[in-house]
């Protein structure tokens, strides 16, 4: 199953510096037997970082193919702008485009603003608390109309460092629907990084996602446990 709500968290690179930083993982795997299966995967994450702002970009896309149909095929684009105006508080503006074909979503579009703040100054030991407001426009694949609607988004994250190759990010999310709080959606994501080399890390990451309200016929609960190489930059 796969994620209905991006942990922008655990995408966050932990850097002092100024300047460009990023992540790229790439999947491809062609299976033929009784059945062809293409599996591809792809994840690109590009930060700029200056003394007041971050600029951060983050691509997801998963197609798993078996002959004519698509078993899974999912795409995430998202874009997000922090700008620092004390050591522990943050102002945030993003926009997101998405579409599953697995949980029948066509599009889903969003765009808001909210505030993040900084709950710890160790750095082997980082603790955020985040609020935001966002439109939402969603359409499914069993539609042709589209919802539209207010959330609020609220996340507690936390990153753990204990050794130089070690490291524990995770994060959880809860957003409402202002008009009805009985549609809300859970999500939590928790990865653990084993540093290989200075380019190099092996990530193992557990989803959990609950949706009160998801498209008819799709299970309100799904979760996913991945394993594999990241290479950094």
């Amino acid at each position: 199953m796969s994620a209905q709500i991006l942990n922008v968290e655990n995408y966050r690179i932990k850097t002092d510096t100024v300047g460009w930083a990023g992540k790229i993982s790439l999947n491809l795997s062609l299976t033929e037997n009784t059945k062809s299966l293409l599996i591809v995967g792809n994840n690109t994450h590009l930060q700029y970082k200056t003394a007041k702002n971050l600029y951060l970009f983050l691509g997801q896309y998963s197609l798993m193919s078996s002959g004519n149909s698509d078993l899974i095929n999912k795409l995430v684009l998202h874009f997000r702008y922090n700008h620092k105006f004390t050591d522990r508080f943050v102002g945030e503006f993003f926009l997101q485009g998405q579409q599953n074909s697995i949980s029948k979503i066509d599009v889903r579009k969003l765009i808001g603003t909210g505030v993040r703040f900084k709950l710890s100054k160790n750095d082997k030991m980082r603790y955020y608390l985040g609020t935001s407001m966002m439109y939402e426009i969603e359409k499914s694949t069993l539609s042709s109309i589209e919802s539209k609607l207010w959330r609020s988004s609220t996340y507690f994250s936390f990153s753990l460092y204990p050794t130089k190759t070690f490291s524990i990010i995770s994060t959880t999310y809860y957003q409402p629907a202002l008009a009805d709080f009985g549609d809300y959606r859970i999500s939590s994501t928790n990865s653990l990084y084993f540093k290989i080399s200075k380019k190099l890390a092996f990530k193992s990451s557990f989803v959990y996602n609950y949706d009160a309200a998801p498209v008819l016929g799709i299970p309100k609960t799904q979760y996913n446990l991945n394993s594999g190489i990241v290479y950094a930059f």
